[in-house]
């Protein structure tokens, strides 16, 4: 093994195995093209960059709502009374309007697969799934967490 074939071989373990992949000639598309979507614009996958962006902004109403409406600025309350707010105002907004405060800042909707609204009970589902994080934190090829796959949504930019 002489020095270029080294430096190929630590150069695909630290791009990954789909890098890797894709150098031996695997072609895994671009993100939501198993599901239909646009490669880009309106209807194309939302990334994880706007998600966490409009999570960390429907966090951050929550606990102000909390904090000094229900808590009375008692700080163990508030935290405890955040996520119940979180849960209600999330579950609430994505079965009406199909996005939140954070989403619409930052130009997301969700959907149903098939690109209809979603029901109800899928939003209290995905909501609830949402709050215990794990489901979220786990994602396929196209950026879906679980939550989004258990109830057969997507997150999409409007």
């Amino acid at each position: 093994m002489d020095f270029v074939d080294s430096r190929e071989v630590l150069g695909s373990w630290l791009e990954g195995p789909k890098a890797a992949a894709e150098h031996m000639g695997a072609d895994f598309g671009y993100r939501g093209e198993r599901l239909g979507r646009p490669k880009e614009g309106s209807g194309s996958i939302a990334g994880p960059g706007r998600r966490i962006g409009a999570l960390f902004v429907d966090g951050w109403i929550a606990n102000l709502i909390s904090y000094g409406l229900l808590a009375h600025g008692d700080v163990a309350k508030a935290n405890l009374y955040g996520i119940a707010v979180f849960f209600a105002v999330n579950a609430v907004l994505l079965a009406t309007a199909g996005t939140t405060f954070g989403k619409r800042l930052f130009g997301l909707r969700v959907i149903r697969l098939d690109g209809g609204r979603a029901s109800i009970p899928q939003m209290l589902l995905r909501t609830f799934l949402l709050c215990l994080v794990v489901p979220a934190a786990i994602w396929d090829r196209d950026t879906r967490g679980l939550h989004d796959k258990a109830v057969a949504t997507v997150e999409v930019r409007i």
